[in-house]
C-alpha cells in the first residue's frame, strides 16, 4: 500500500473535494504504480496558512513509492500527479507542491 499525504486549507476547493480527490488518486496509484493508495488528509485550519501574507490557497500531495525511481519515472509520476490535482481542484500549478517519494532504505 503507498502512503499518501494530502496538506489542505481547510475550506479551500481540495478540502472540499476529498471524495473525489481521493477516487482520482487511489485511480493515479493502480495505474502508474500498480498498488493501491492509503490518503492520510492533514486540513490547516483556516487562517493558519499563509502565502506571502495572505491566506494560503496551497495544498501539498506527498507519495511514496514502493520502489526506487529513475528520475525519468519520477517526472513523469509527477507531472500525472500535478495534472491530476488541478483537474480536480481547479488549483494552478503554482498552488501545487507534489512529492513522489523513494522508499526508504533499511
Amino acid at each position: 500500500m503507498i502512503n499518501c499525504l494530502c496538506v489542505i486549507q481547510e475550506g479551500q476547493v481540495a478540502d472540499l473535494k476529498r471524495g473525489e480527490l481521493g477516487t482520482a488518486l487511489e485511480a493515479y496509484a493502480q495505474e502508474f504504480l500498480a498498488d493501491s493508495v492509503q490518503l492520510n488528509w492533514l486540513p490547516v485550519p483556516g487562517g493558519c496558512g499563509f502565502t506571502a501574507g495572505e491566506p494560503s490557497t496551497s495544498s501539498v500531495v506527498s507519495l511514496t513509492a514502493t520502489q526506487q525511481l529513475t528520475q525519468e519515472r519520477r517526472e513523469q509520476l509527477l507531472r500525472e500527479l500535478v495534472a491530476l490535482w488541478t483537474r480536480h481542484t481547479g488549483c494552478s500549478v503554482d498552488e501545487v507542491v507534489a512529492v513522489v517519494a523513494d522508499p526508504a532504505v533499511h
